[in-house]
């Protein structure tokens, strides 16, 4: 029994959509019979198998259920209980997270403002300093958000220089990847580009915004930079006892490349809707996009009033609701018919507010 209308898609977050059935599929081939449970099930070492493939030898892979536990595993590895992570002001791990790495992990997060959702290095010395001083939580990660908050990217050379800056430093790297796979496909370069080859120490693999039902993983890529993972999964909540159902998902996605399907879908999808808008409301009073659409996201500006009134048919969340700001998700199984119907709604909205 449905409880939903299955035909019926929203902008509000690429979490919205169902189960890719390729996924699906995936976990039933997985079901039947029986397997060793905590991760000693064939599915599971297939998945490390697959990583390894990807990313090259000696890589630790943890399977979890959701992102925050995967970051919050890969940073308490990563860290002492005197450390203390440099972010930017927006990332996930500081603001949508509900604390859970400072509850869970007694982190301290050193934020830093930036106008699209991005560190440099330049940006990462405002808060990597004090070293030795007890008074001072130290700094020994840099955390990035890969595509970031804002749906902005780091190229490949970004990455890197902020790797050999944070590494000169005394300094370890974690990606918080839960949309890496867009980051991937937008840039036309493979995982292993984007994380080991520029230096990343430890990845947090997204899954589920991309077609999993709940299904991250933690893959250490030095582990000399993350010792005790295995542990720490298990102490954090984070151990499922029937694994195979979780490596399943991600080792649907990682076949014959679906992972990137999906995220040049959902991508294409946010390309046309910033595009079709952009026509549609040329010359509308009131309208601003407010970063480049590089990923799956679209935020923009709207004029008063209008966010609440194409909310009564579809939602969608504020960005930042002083000024009016917005974010529309795409994806996988976005299309092309629901963005224009969508691209109507806020047109319409639009049209029917600069006329009262």
């Amino acid at each position: 029994m449905s409880l939903h209308a299955p035909q019926v898609r929203h902008f509000a977050s690429d979490n919205y959509s169902g189960i890719h059935p390729e996924v699906l599929a995936g976990i039933a081939a997985a079901n039947g019979g029986h397997q060793v449970s905590y991760g000693d099930d064939v599915y599971s070492e297939a998945l490390t198998a697959r990583f390894v493939e990807l990313l090259g030898d000696g890589v630790e892979v943890y399977p979890v259920f959701n992102g925050t536990g995967a970051n919050v595993v890969s940073l308490q590895a990563m860290l002492p209980r005197w450390g203390a992570v440099v972010a930017a002001e927006t990332a996930h791990i500081n603001v949508d997270e509900g604390g859970a790495p400072e509850k869970m992990a007694g982190i301290k997060i050193l934020t830093v403002p930036t106008p699209d959702g991005k560190l440099t290095p330049e940006l990462i010395d405002r808060q990597a300093w004090g070293w030795g001083n007890e008074h001072r939580a130290q700094p020994l990660v840099v955390s990035i958000t890969q595509s970031t908050e804002l749906g902005t990217l780091y190229t490949v050379d970004e990455l890197a220089a902020i790797c050999d800056h944070a590494h000169s430093l005394g300094m370890t790297v974690h990606v918080d990847g839960s949309r890496i796979a867009n980051a991937a496909a937008a840039l036309g370069v493979g995982l292993r580009a984007l994380t080991r080859d520029v230096g990343v120490d430890v990845l947090s693999f997204g899954g589920t915004k991309n077609g999993a039902m709940g299904a991250e993983a933690v893959v250490v890529l030095n582990p000399a930079a993350a010792p005790g993972g295995k542990f720490l999964r298990k102490n954090s909540m984070q151990l499922a006892s029937k694994m195979r159902f979780v490596s399943a998902q991600l080792l649907a996605l990682l076949a014959d490349d679906l992972w990137l399907r999906n995220a040049r879908h959902s991508n294409a999808m946010a390309t046309l809707l910033r595009a079709s808008l952009e026509e549609r409301l040329a010359g509308a009073d009131g309208v601003e996009f407010t970063q480049p659409t590089q990923a799956n996201g679209v935020f923009v500006v709207l004029p008063d009033g209008v966010a609440d009134a194409v909310r009564e048919t579809f939602r969608f969340y504020d960005w930042d609701a002083a000024r009016r700001e917005v974010r529309w998700m795409c994806s996988f199984d976005t299309t092309e018919a629901d963005v224009a119907a969508f691209v109507a709604e806020v047109a319409r909205c639009v049209e029917t507010g600069s006329r009262a």
